[in-house]
C-alpha cells in the first residue's frame, strides 16, 4: 500500500463524517487537520460528505463536513438550519468570518456568549466580528475605540485566554503600539500554540519591528499546521528573501502555486526568487528588465477607471498592468460587458506608461527603455528622476515602493512615513532602509503628510 493510502486509511479511521460523534469545535479542528496530510485523503472525505443528505442530522454533518474540506460558503448556508445546535452554530460563524460576512457572523457569536458567558472563544469571536465589521467601514478609529470599550467590559477572566490577550494585541496595533502588540500575540501563543490568528498576527508585527528571526519562527508554526493558509507561505516566502535565503524562498512560492494554479501574484513572487538564485546576469539588461518589471507590477486600481470596466478587469483577473498587456484588443472585447469606451481608457492608460496591449516583453523593454530617455533628464545632479530600480533597496521594500505607484525617487518623497507604514509587510526597518537611500540622494519623505 502506498504511503498516500495509508494516510487515508489513518485519517478516514480517526474520523467519519457520518458516524463519528462531532463533541465541540475543537475536536473538528484535529479532525480536520488529517485530511489534508494527503490528497487521496482529502478526495475520500469529500466524497462522503456528498454522499450525506441535506436535512436534519445528516444535513448538519454535511455542513460541518463542507467547512472540514475549506468550503466556507457552501457551509455556512447548510448550517444555516442547524443553528440550534451549539457546535454547528460556532463553526457557521467561522465560515462567515472566513468569507467577509462579519455582520451576520456577529449575530451567532453574541447569542452563543450570552448562552456560554464563561467561555472565551465566543465572546472572542464576537468582538473580532465587531472588529472586522468597524474595520470594513473603513473607520479605524471607532473600531480601535469599540474593541477598548469592550475589552474593558469582558470578563476578568477573558483577558488571561488566548482570545483575550490575541484582541488585546489587535487593540494595540491599532493604536500603533506594536510592541505590545506582540507581547500579547506571544501571549496568546503560549496560551494556545493551534491559535491560527495570534500566531500570524505575531509572526506578521514582529517582522514590522524588526524583529526577523521571531517573525519566521512564528510563520514555520503555522507552516507546520495542516492545512496551510497561501498567506502564510506568501509572508514566509518574502521574509527569506529579505534574509538572502531564496531557495527556501522558492519553495515556499512554488507550494503556494502548486495548490492555486491560477494565482497571477503567486507566479510572479516564484519567479523574482528563482532570478534571485542566478548570480551571472547582464548588468545593464538586468536594469532595464527592473524597470520594465516595476511598471508590469502597478496595480490596475492606481488608475481612474470607470466601474464598468474595473469591473471586468476584476472578473477577468486582471490585476496589474503585466496581466493587462498580455491580453489582445480581441480578448478583452470578447469579454462580456467589456466595449470600445472600456478598451480606449485602458489603451490611454498603456500609452502613459509606454506599453500597448499584446505586446512582447522585448519590444516592451525597448518602449519603456524610449520613454525613459524621453523623460529622464540628462543632469547628472537631478535626482528627482533616478528610477526606483537604482535605488537597491531590498526585494521587500522596493516591492511596497512599486505597489505605491512610484517609479523614481521624486515619486517617493511625495509620500509619508505613515503612508508606507499603512502597506502591508512595510515595517520600521523597511522605512529606516528606505530614509537612508533617500538622504544619501539628500531627499527626504513628505513632511506635511507625516
Amino acid at each position: 500500500m502506498s504511503n498516500d493510502s495509508s494516510a487515508a486509511g489513518v485519517a478516514e479511521a480517526a474520523f467519519d463524517i457520518k458516524t463519528s460523534p462531532i463533541t465541540s469545535y475543537a475536536a473538528l479542528c484535529t479532525a480536520r487537520a488529517g485530511l489534508f496530510e494527503s490528497q487521496q485523503a482529502l478526495n475520500s472525505f469529500k466524497n462522503r460528505v456528498a454522499e450525506l443528505g441535506s436535512s436534519g442530522e445528516e444535513g448538519r454533518r454535511k455542513g460541518l463536513g463542507l467547512w472540514m474540506a475549506g468550503d466556507n460558503a457552501a457551509a455556512a448556508q447548510q448550517l444555516a438550519g442547524a443553528e440550534s445546535d451549539h457546535v454547528a452554530a460556532f463553526t457557521r460563524a467561522k465560515a462567515l468570518m472566513s468569507i467577509g460576512k462579519a455582520k451576520e457572523a456577529f449575530a451567532i457569536f453574541e447569542r452563543l456568549s450570552k448562552a456560554f458567558p464563561d467561555e472565551a472563544r465566543p465572546r472572542g469571536g464576537m468582538l473580532e466580528a465587531q472588529l472586522e465589521a468597524d474595520l470594513a467601514a473603513g473607520d479605524e478609529e471607532a473600531a480601535h475605540a469599540n474593541l477598548e470599550k469592550a475589552l474593558r467590559a469582558a470578563p476578568a477572566s477573558f483577558a488571561t485566554s488566548a482570545d483575550g490577550y490575541y484582541l488585546h494585541g489587535r487593540m494595540y496595533e491599532l493604536g500603533h503600539q506594536h510592541e505590545a502588540a506582540v507581547v500579547a500575540y506571544d501571549q496568546a501563543r503560549e496560551a494556545d500554540p493551534t491559535h491560527r490568528a495570534a500566531l500570524f498576527r505575531f509572526a506578521y508585527t514582529s517582522e514590522r519591528v524588526g524583529d526577523t528571526e521571531s517573525a519566521l519562527s512564528g510563520y514555520q508554526q503555522l507552516a507546520s499546521m495542516l492545512p496551510i493558509d497561501r498567506n502564510v507561505l506568501i509572508n514566509m516566502g518574502m521574509l527569506l528573501e529579505d534574509m538572502g535565503r531564496d531557495r527556501e524562498a522558492c519553495a515556499c512560492y512554488d507550494i503556494a502555486s502548486r495548490a492555486f494554479p491560477m494565482d497571477n501574484r503567486l507566479r510572479r513572487f516564484l519567479d523574482d526568487a528563482r532570478s534571485g538564485i542566478d548570480m551571472y546576469y547582464d548588468e545593464d539588461m538586468e536594469r532595464k528588465e527592473d524597470r520594465l518589471n516595476q511598471i508590469l507590477r502597478i496595480p490596475i486600481t492606481d488608475f481612474e477607471l470607470s466601474v464598468r470596466a474595473r469591473n471586468c478587469l476584476n472578473k477577468m483577473n486582471i490585476l496589474t498592468l503585466g496581466d493587462l498587456v498580455r491580453h489582445s484588443e480581441s480578448e478583452l472585447l470578447a469579454y462580456k460587458n467589456f466595449g470600445e469606451t472600456s478598451l480606449q481608457e485602458i489603451k490611454e492608460i498603456l500609452v502613459s506608461k509606454g506599453l500597448r496591449l499584446g505586446m512582447g516583453r522585448e519590444e516592451a523593454v525597448a518602449s519603456i527603455e524610449a520613454a525613459r530617455r524621453r523623460t529622464v533628464t540628462t543632469d547628472p545632479n537631478d535626482v528627482m528622476n533616478r528610477p526606483v530600480a537604482e535605488l537597491e533597496l531590498s526585494i521587500r521594500c522596493r516591492r511596497v515602493v512599486e505597489a505605491m505607484g512610484c517609479l523614481t525617487a521624486g515619486d517617493i518623497t511625495q509620500h509619508s512615513e505613515d503612508e508606507f507604514l499603512g502597506m502591508p509587510n512595510f515595517g520600521s526597518t523597511s522605512l529606516q532602509e528606505l530614509k537612508a537611500k533617500l538622504s544619501e540622494l539628500g531627499l527626504k519623505l513628505d513632511p506635511k503628510k507625516a
